[in-house]
């Protein structure tokens, strides 16, 4: 609020009082009083009405422009009236009365909508839960009574058991920190673990597999890590081209600050314009669009994991040649104290 802004509000108020200081005058001389004597009134006059507009001003200027400050500073605006004093002026008293109320009904509305979510996303895991218990009967059903159409079903059902851990993941990133569990875990392990649940690919369209000294301990959930791997392992599947040199390459490489997990295919690759966005939630770009099978989900929610997990990954890829996927994990002292 600035002086002129408060004048031209006030433009009526002083219309009035400009009109109450003539009368003044007027009926002053019309008595026929010393001149002297109506200079004197109408002096005084003048300075207790703008005495009167000072304080008004100044009262009311300190408080909105504090006000608009700390707005300023705020990320989440409905915590200005935790910052905010009622004023002593009736409008600031009308504003700050109906930002607390309208403040209160939304924290209601906000708590109201976060037990729905919260309640749903109970509904997802636990629904999820239970439709896995059938994927696995089936799986071990189609294992037991081989045929001709046994690989064509595992690998149905396989991409289903992919997608399912998809939504899971995914329900849970906005709230992984209540979920997961940084401890010292076994890179060989978490890496073999995902190449048992995608062993029936691997044996079905004969995809070579490489893997060199992945003998590493790392600082990491295993759970969601081996989720991370399997979406990668799942790309490399999606967009392999089915030559008789297609392979996967999984390596670890460590120094003294980091270590990094690089898993390697010789796919068709990524174009180089889609690369800066596979990041992106929903982008599936000119592969996606090719194969028509991507959701552009799974690399989203593995950065977002990643993120959660205080890990970094970073793709490279040379468009019909390869896709380079690493995965680096960062040494915290404080973790190897408390492990």
């Amino acid at each position: 609020m600035t002086i002129v802004m408060y004048i031209k509000d006030k433009a009526v108020h002083l219309l009035i009082h400009l009109i109450m200081v003539l009368l003044v005058i007027l009926i002053m001389l019309a008595f026929q009083l010393n001149q002297a004597f109506i200079l004197f009134i109408i002096t005084m006059i003048v300075f207790f009405i703008s005495i009167c507009f000072l304080y008004d001003y100044f009262r009311q200027v300190s408080f909105y422009r504090f006000y608009q400050k700390q707005l300023e500073q705020l990320d989440q605006k409905y915590f200005i009236c935790e910052l905010i004093k009622e004023p002593g002026f009736l409008d600031g008293k009308i504003l700050y009365q109906s930002l607390y109320t309208i403040n209160k009904s939304m924290l209601e509305k906000m708590n109201e909508r976060d037990v729905q979510v919260n309640d749903f996303k109970d509904y997802v895991e636990m629904w999820i839960h239970e439709v896995k218990i059938p994927l696995a009967h089936l799986t071990l059903t189609v294992h037991n009574h081989k045929s001709d159409v046994s690989p064509q079903i595992l690998e149905q059902v396989r991409k289903l058991e992919n997608q399912v851990d998809q939504i899971l993941y995914y329900v849970r990133c906005e709230n992984s920190q209540k979920d997961y569990l940084i401890k010292s875990s076994s890179l060989s392990k978490v890496v073999k673990n995902v190449i048992m649940k995608n062993k029936d690919y691997f044996i079905h369209h004969k995809l070579k597999l490489s893997l060199h000294d992945l003998n590493k301990m790392v600082l990491t959930d295993s759970k969601w890590l081996e989720f991370i791997i399997n979406q990668i392992l799942n790309n490399s599947f999606q967009y392999s081209t089915h030559r008789m040199e297609s392979r996967i390459d999984i390596s670890a490489v460590e120094d003294n600050n980091q270590v990094i997990l690089t898993i390697m295919d010789n796919g068709i690759g990524i174009c180089p314009s889609d690369l800066p966005r596979v990041f992106e939630k929903s982008f599936t770009g000119y592969n996606g669009r090719i194969q028509k099978k991507s959701t552009g989900m799974g690399l989203y929610i593995c950065q977002r994991l990643c993120q959660r997990l205080g890990h970094q990954i970073h793709i490279e890829s040379v468009q019909n040649e390869y896709t380079k996927v690493m995965i680096i994990f960062h040494k915290d002292h404080y973790y190897d104290v408390v492990k």
